[in-house]
């Protein structure tokens, strides 16, 4: 007797999926419930992202554009490509990624205008605020610095003035112009153009520029004259120089230009450079213009209120709300109303004016807003905080608390690790936000790490059993204690226990790590930085110490604080582990010296074996991406992807075509699509929504020309080779030291599952360090090195975490110096010392208020 199949579960209760096999999914098919709680989990690389966003967010956005013009569709062919069989019973979907470039996000939005708090705002300031005499109403628009009619005329809502001046553009005076004394022009070609234009114009260039007189170095650096004459260039050799029509451009004239029309962030940091920037003069720096600044509600500016913090703006809003919700309510009760000694005034109680009515109307609906951000730890922000200073955990919960505030029904929501970043403290707040989502009538998708916000869903679908070709298939779908059940899944271990020593110490118990303070104290005094105003700390050479506290305590400013007093003794320091990708490193962010002028923090060693000091080597890796474009990736950025094209040019085909290393670079004319230029992809710009990206029609996504694709390397074409996942490539190149040295320690760091060519544009901050790290770990350092990091498990399934923290541990085993911001209890647990910042964030923070063993802080 045959059995009766399954039941099919009805699109109106559970979202189906059948036959998904993106990326490195095995034809996966499973079912979840509607109108609940839903977690995605598995180690990094398993495919639980690959199902969550790729195939169920990418399948309804699919169906979305399906409404749009054909001719759209056309462009977006291959654009959204689920690779799924059939998806039943899904609903419109919603996506918050972790990506801090997604849409709507620029250099000049904020907080506020990402939290939508920012238009509330400046409508309660045009409407209900107090007006100096004599000044006219202004709209709301008057009250923002992104608008022609609120942006200060002279620094264009900046705050900023930009003024290039002698010193500035001229560095080293001692140089002569030929020698690049002008340090402003551009490089290559177009600075040598300039120089040439300059001699032809009958100035020294070969003379020293301080020797120059003044009226002709004004001239050269500051003229807004642009004369247009014949130049003869010098002779080089093997080259002719045909005459040709140079315009001159002063070296001011060229920044100013860059800085008002580029739209390169490296040249614009670069022109920066050069420059001496100054508060503006006629807005003080707020980049509003002055009469809107004029105009207080409560006795504060648009500008103080943006600068509050939101917990601080939230006490400030409640509190008018209340008295005018206390007014309104004797006013309808016929009560009366008091007089400013607390009298009662007989027959006082009147109607509420419009303006008191309109005041209460946006109160309402700004401290509702205000109470989801404070409810989701982020009340240490304020609202005109830059949106791409925050972290992108940060980032997500600010659209997570417009999203409830929105109040949509019917919806699925997909969210890529909300709790990143958040302190253990506040993810119970984060699990109450999401299921107000559900009791509204929504789905919600999570896909996580955190396995306390795992355990308090209602549902979970596991993804494993480990990363790439090892993963891609569905272990276990149901509710979340039954998952420690299933034998092949590596997350089902870590329900219940997260901490698992024994994987950090292999080796032994945690109670035979070395004797913290051994080698010596590092000791840091005076540390001022942001919310951090004197802060004295000690921490152990050749050991593991982790600074812990709630978001926005002070931990991330604590070590920017140590790590600029410690870089005045150390004889090398890397703001990011260095790459050798196209991106131009900045200058460690924070200042040595407290901005109050007071005595700079201090750095000594006490104890420890005779001899000891300030590690020689400094190292600050924070999630700072590792590359601003798709051309950057994880091969080049590592370096190794120099001598994959080596291997490439000394093949026997190479030789005979004539072909360089140069040949098999995307980033270069020879050699790469002439279509995408190197991309692998088109950009497609839609009117009224956002742009996307296409498969590139012609090299389908490989990078290359059809010729350069004809030359193998042990059977592999330069794209199969940047196809490889870190873990294929270890086979690959086991006799080649210098590219195996660098896989193997991505796949220490438990990146085995990311490909070679993998853009460095789609990395999580969270991989982006890890990467980082794998550049340090492939060469064996032997000076005692100090090791900065911000969240280095963030994105991370508990099993990479103790991976990773095994990795930290073997740095201090070998004598250096690793001091971590986290909030991972497997990283505190595991540390040799712990130093907790708090009580509270923002202002509430910045303090040390407990340090010692893990065992002691429980």
């Amino acid at each position: 007797m045959t059995s009766a199949a399954p039941p099919v579960p009805s699109p109106e209760t559970h979202l189906t999926v059948t036959g998904a096999h993106l990326h490195n999914l095995q034809g996966v098919s499973v079912s979840i419930p509607r109108n609940r709680l839903v977690a995605v989990t598995g180690v990094s690389g398993s495919g639980k992202s690959s199902l969550a966003f790729g195939t169920i967010h990418a399948e309804a956005q699919r169906r979305y554009l399906e409404t749009v013009a054909p001719f759209a569709r056309r462009l977006l062919h291959g654009a959204l490509d689920p690779q799924v069989g059939a998806v039943h019973g899904l609903p419109p979907a919603v996506a918050l990624g972790q990506q801090a470039t997604t849409s709507g996000v620029s250099s000049r939005s904020t907080v506020a205008t990402v939290s939508q708090t920012g238009s509330i705002l400046r409508m309660l300031l045009s409407r209900c605020g107090e007006y100096p005499a004599g000044t006219e109403h202004l709209d709301s628009d008057a009250f923002s610095t992104n608008t022609a009619v609120g942006a200060c005329p002279d620094c264009s809502g900046l705050g900023v003035v930009h003024e290039p001046t002698e010193a500035s553009m001229v560095p080293d005076p001692s140089l002569s112009i030929a020698e690049g004394a002008i340090a402003a022009w551009p490089g290559a070609w177009q600075g040598k153009n300039y120089r040439d234009i300059t001699a032809t114009l009958g100035y020294d260039v070969h003379a020293p520029w301080e020797s120059l007189p003044q009226a002709d170095r004004d001239w050269i650096l500051l003229t807004d004259e642009q004369p247009t004459v014949e130049v003869v260039p010098e002779r080089e050799a093997g080259r002719i120089q045909r005459p040709y029509q140079g315009q001159f451009s002063s070296a001011r004239r060229y920044l100013l230009r860059t800085l008002a029309e580029t739209r390169s962030a490296t040249q614009r940091a670069r022109a920066l450079r050069f420059v001496e920037a100054h508060p503006c003069g006629t807005c003080g720096g707020a980049g509003l213009r002055p009469d809107a600044q004029a105009v207080r509600w409560q006795g504060q500016g648009i500008t103080d209120l943006l600068d509050l913090p939101i917990d601080e703006l939230l006490e400030l809003t409640t509190r008018r709300t209340g008295e005018l919700a206390e007014a309104t309510r004797r006013t309808r009760s016929g009560a009366p109303g008091e007089g400013t000694s607390g009298e009662p005034i007989a027959g006082a109680a009147t109607e509420p004016t419009a303006r008191e009515a309109a005041e209460l109307n946006l109160l309402t609906d700004l401290t509702a807003r205000l109470e989801v951000l404070v409810e989701l730890g982020l009340g240490h922000l304020a609202l005109g905080r830059g949106s791409t200073t925050v972290s992108p955990g940060e980032l997500q919960r600010i659209r997570l608390a417009t999203l409830l505030h929105a109040g949509l029904f019917g919806v699925l929501y997909v969210l890529d690790e909300p709790s990143a970043g958040l302190h253990p403290r506040d993810t119970e707040a984060l699990v109450r936000v999401l299921r107000r989502l559900v009791e509204a009538g929504n789905t919600v998708l999570v896909v996580e790490h955190d396995m306390g916000v795992v355990a308090a869903c209602d549902w979970v679908v596991d993804v494993g059993p480990w990363a790439g070709q090892d993963g891609g298939r569905v272990l276990f779908s149901g509710p979340v204690d039954g998952l420690a059940g299933v034998e092949d899944s590596v997350t089902g271990r870590y329900v219940e226990r997260p901490v698992h020593p024994e994987e950090v110490f292999p080796d032994g118990p945690p109670a035979v790590r070395p004797t913290p303070g051994a080698s010596g104290l590092l000791q840091v005094r005076g540390i001022h930085r942001h919310n951090v105003q004197g802060a004295d700390v000690d921490f152990p050479l050749a050991a593991v110490t982790v600074v812990t506290g709630v978001s926005g305590s002070g931990k991330s400013s604590l070590l920017d604080g140590i790590a600029a007093a410690v870089r005045a003794h150390a004889q090398e320091v890397t703001t990011e582990a260095e790459g050798t990708g196209d991106e131009e490193g900045e200058e460690l962010p924070g200042r040595l010296d407290p901005p109050d002028g007071g005595t700079p923090a201090t750095v000594t060693v006490a104890g420890g074996s005779p001899g000891g000091a300030v590690p020689g080597r400094l190292v600050r890796i924070t999630q700072k991406p590792i590359g601003r474009s798709p051309r950057s990736t994880l091969a080049t950025y590592t370096g190794a992807f120099d001598r994959i094209r080596s291997l490439f040019a000394a093949t026997e085909q190479a030789k005979t075509r004539g072909f360089g290393a140069g040949r098999f670079s995307f980033n270069t004319t020879p050699g790469r699509c002439p279509t995408c230029e190197g991309q692998g992809s088109v950009s497609v710009e839609l009117l009224f929504m956002p742009g996307t990206y296409s498969l590139c029609p012609t090299c389908h996504g490989t990078r290359y020309d059809e010729e350069t694709l004809e030359v193998r390397w042990q059977g592999l074409t330069i794209a199969e080779v940047l196809a490889l996942t870190v873990d294929e490539a270890r086979e690959v190149f086991t006799e080649e030291p210098t590219v195996r040295r660098t896989v193997q320690a991505l796949a220490d760091l438990g990146l085995g599952y990311l490909r070679l060519g993998h853009p460095a544009t789609e990395l999580s901050g969270g991989e982006a360090q890890r990467i980082k790290l794998a550049t340090e770990l492939r060469v064996r350092r032997r000076e005692p090195t100090l090791y900065l990091f911000d969240e280095p498990t963030t994105g991370l399934h508990p099993a990479d975490t103790h991976r990773l923290v095994r990795q930290l541990h073997a740095l201090a085993a070998a004598g250096h110096t690793v001091v971590l911001a986290e909030h991972d209890p497997v990283a505190a647990e595991t540390a040799h010392r712990v130093l907790e910042m708090g009580p509270g964030a923002g202002p509430s923070g910045g303090r040390v208020i407990r340090t010692g063993a893990p065992t002691t802080l429980r």
